[in-house]
């Protein structure tokens, strides 16, 4: 075999290990890695602990959305951006027991009902009582679903704080902590984990953003019973909580 066709050959068996590995493209004779779709230059990826089982279940993410993220985005931190360099996870619950209810409501791509941006909130991640984990947009996606941090923030939603109780699953608790784990380990930039009531201490560090003056509501998700135990769980891990 002549040195230029085994030459070839190699390429080509590094095209398919590239393409089976999830990655997008072969980056043939640059020596640079190829990069996954949608993450950007600037998300630094690392090997992660195993990936917690989970559907996916994308929800509408035409360019219609793509057009009201950029919107949001130059609205509140004053310029367009589609995707995030993951800081931080802040947890929810949705205060619905109807995981499928919650998927329709995030699936609509407008809500014209919202003030700054119509685009209508959403959230990467909606874990069920069974702790069951559906993925409903792209990790690094820009999504709506916490004044001040969206631009830095994953958010995971849980089914379940109905009139504000306290009632979120043992089953719950443990898919978040593996969730948290698997985002923590592929983004190294993660460093902080947050309960949706916690807008109040991140306003006093670099992880609130918010350009538009009054723009702030109260929240008491997804409670400090449940974050006292993603504390524990994941304590001597190097995660930041308040």
């Amino acid at each position: 075999m002549n040195r230029k066709k085994r030459t070839g050959q190699i390429l080509l068996l590094a095209c398919i290990l590239a393409l089976g590995s999830g990655t997008w493209g072969c980056a043939q004779g640059t020596g640079r890695q190829a990069v996954s779709p949608g993450q950007g230059t600037a998300v630094q990826e690392k090997q992660s602990p195993e990936k917690p089982a989970m559907e996916s279940r994308p929800i509408a993410f035409t360019d219609r959305r793509r057009r009201l993220i950029r919107e949001y985005a130059r609205i509140h931190y004053g310029r367009e951006m589609e995707t995030i360099v993951p800081q931080a996870v802040v947890v929810h619950w949705t205060a619905s027991d109807s995981r499928d209810g919650v998927y329709r409501y995030f699936y609509n791509e407008e809500n014209p009902h919202l003030r700054n941006g119509t685009l209508n909130v959403a959230s990467h991640f909606l874990v069920d009582r069974d702790g069951t984990i559906w993925q409903l947009t792209p990790e690094t996606a820009l999504n709506r679903h916490a004044i001040g941090l969206n631009w830095c923030a994953i958010g995971i939603e849980n089914v379940g704080g109905v009139d504000g109780r306290e009632d979120l699953t043992r089953a719950q608790l443990e898919a978040n902590v593996n969730l948290i784990r698997y985002l923590r380990g592929k983004y190294p930039t993660i460093q902080w984990v947050l309960g949706h009531y916690q807008q109040d201490q991140a306003r006093h560090t670099s992880l609130w953003k918010e350009n538009v003056p009054g723009y702030y509501h109260g929240k008491t998700d997804p409670g400090p019973r449940f974050m006292a135990g993603l504390k524990e769980q994941l304590a001597g891990e190097g995660v930041k909580f308040f």
